[in-house]
């Protein structure tokens, strides 16, 4: 009892917290989960600044005074009845800590995956998008902006950050990820943007460390679920999928000479990922939309040099129907039309505010 008093008069504080879009929803139970580092801890706290600090208990399962301490349901369980608490939180929820939730009014449970609990409202985040960073950014012009967000990438952690990235991101690397898992990242970052099996991961990657395959279809599967990696289905090739990770400022840190087009392209199927547009790959051309519109990367090719491509693939264009071209540039923007496809080029900074208002 003596630490859940202490949890109970010493909630955790908000610290130089900017709003998200994502509002927690007013339900009685909420499971709120998302990748490592997407910012679910600080989007609680600040929820919980105006609410009644006296009928609150926020436990956080990694709290260094549970090493060597326990706590079973049963204990929360009467501690909730004794002391009247009317919203319990539990933070990087560990079921080998808390094995089940106890009963409360209200319960708002934390987790890198959705839990599937019963009665509870499962609600995901995201790390940031770029609409999200710019408000982070207080009032930079949209290039600057847009240089930050090409710098720092999409972790709320980094955002605030105007110098030593890469030692910001080596502590995130080594905090968040145990060694082989680091491993594994770091062999995935390489990996970028391929259209891969995982067999072919797991080739690759016991060439280069120690590894049973076992453990690497596990943790692919665990780093898919938790949103670590993206693997978008091809609509020809349907062995392989198209490996995405889930922050491309972290995976260009593991790296050395990824090629800007590489982080670019990460940068456009994030966004595409993380406002729900339902995608596949149309191979090397670009992602394509349910709506038949084909949105392609290219920083920083000349409107000749597109209209080229475009002119060479048509007939590819023509087979899958493709009734728009959408072309993502860094600062580019120009349109025509062939036959009856338009093609239009837009700024990343722009076409992203455009994509977010999609269905």
């Amino acid at each position: 009892m003596r630490l859940l008093d202490y949890y109970q008069e010493h909630p955790p504080v908000a610290s130089h917290y900017l709003p998200r879009k994502l509002e927690l929803p007013d339900k009685d139970h909420i499971n709120l989960h998302g990748v490592r580092g997407s910012g679910k801890s600080a989007l609680v706290i600040e929820y919980l600044e105006d609410m009644d600090h006296e009928t609150l208990l926020y436990i956080d399962c990694e709290d260094p005074n549970l090493a060597f301490s326990t706590i079973d349901r049963e204990e929360i369980q009467e501690y909730i009845w004794e002391s009247s608490i009317e919203l319990l939180v539990i933070d990087h929820y560990d079921s080998s800590i808390i094995d089940t939730i106890p009963d409360v009014e209200r319960a708002i449970i934390i987790s890198r995956v959705a839990l599937g609990l019963d009665d509870f409202e499962e609600v995901e985040l995201f790390p940031l998008d770029y609409e999200e960073f710019l408000a982070f950014e207080r009032g930079l012009s949209p290039t600057n902006s847009f240089n930050h967000f090409l710098k720092l990438g999409t972790l709320p952690m980094m955002s605030r950050s105007t110098y030593a990235t890469d030692i910001e991101l080596k502590s995130f690397l080594y905090s968040r990820f145990t060694k082989q898992e680091r491993q594994l990242f770091i062999l995935l970052s390489m990996l970028q943007t391929r259209h891969l099996t995982i067999h072919q991961i797991y080739t690759a990657a016991k060439d280069r460390f120690k590894i049973s395959k076992d453990w690497i279809y596990r943790t692919m599967r665990e780093f898919q679920h938790e949103g670590v990696i993206f693997s978008i289905d091809d609509i020809d090739q349907k062995s392989s999928k198209k490996l995405i990770l889930f922050d491309f400022a972290l995976s260009k840190y593991c790296t050395i000479g990824q090629q800007f087009g590489i982080k670019f392209d990460t940068i456009v199927s994030l966004a595409l990922i993380k406002h729900k547009r339902d995608i596949k790959t149309l191979g090397i051309y670009g992602y394509l939309t349910k709506y038949r519109e084909l949105i392609v990367s290219a920083p920083f090719e000349s409107e000749e040099s597109i209209w080229k491509k475009s002119h060479n693939r048509f007939v590819t264009y023509k087979k899958y129907d493709i009734k728009k071209v959408t072309i993502v540039t860094v600062a580019n923007s120009y349109s025509y039309q062939i036959e009856d496809i338009e093609f239009k080029a837009l700024p990343f900074y722009e076409w992203s505010i455009l994509n977010e208002d999609e269905d």
